[in-house]
């Protein structure tokens, strides 16, 4: 039975739960930079399992409450693109991390801990933004918006950097196509932060 509160509260549940979603990204975004400036750079999978799976559960904890509520403080399709977004994060991070500990003996001389570091920035700017939601200010919203634009910008020039080592001729072919791939799985993990960005500050654009 749907109890008074639910169907007659304001559904701020719904910003706790995407701050929780949010939260569950910057953790994988923190251990994957942890990981990578680690000496051994040896992985601990579990490590992103486990925010996958907070993120996943939360996932459906929104999907639930979104069936369950008569009113939510945002429409129901900006909490759904929000939660959307934030759960590409780690499933994103997890990607990399799989697949990093299966090639790391061939990347053994390859530091992508500045990569990370940037993605745990944007990560956690992300974080700010939606804990920023229920204020529904968009000058502050949109100062964290350009924020991450700059770090989405900076990791697009390191981008073009790094093709310059892929075709310097140092690297044997293997290396050459295991660099590129793990730092387009980086870039695109710091792409989902902008996006989930992108949504946000729209969600606050459309409410303030």
């Amino acid at each position: 039975m749907l109890s008074l509160q639910t169907i007659f509260g304001r559904g701020n549940q719904f910003y706790t739960l995407l701050e929780e979603a949010a939260v569950a990204a910057h953790d994988a975004a923190r251990a994957l930079h942890v990981m990578l400036r680690e000496s051994d750079r040896q992985p601990a999978l579990d490590a992103f399992r486990l925010a996958r799976l907070r993120e996943r559960e939360v996932s459906n904890r929104i999907s639930q409450e979104l069936v369950d509520s008569f009113i939510t403080p945002i429409e129901r399709e900006d909490i759904e693109a929000l939660g959307s977004a934030l759960y590409k994060i780690p499933k994103q991070i997890e990607k990399f991390a799989d697949r990093y500990s299966l090639a790391i003996p061939h990347l053994e001389h390859i530091d992508f801990a500045p990569r990370a570091a940037m993605l745990e920035q944007a990560a956690g700017v992300v974080v700010k933004m939606v804990r920023d939601l229920k204020r529904m200010k968009l000058e502050p919203m949109k100062a964290l918006g350009d924020e991450l634009r700059t770090i989405e910008n900076e990791a697009d020039r390191l981008m073009l950097e790094l093709y310059g080592d892929i075709y310097s001729g140092r690297l044997d072919p293997l290396q050459m196509f295991l660099l590129k791939e793990f730092f387009e799985i980086l870039e695109k993990a710091i792409d989902r932060c902008r996006e989930a960005g992108v949504v946000a500050y729209e969600i606050v654009l459309k409410n303030s």
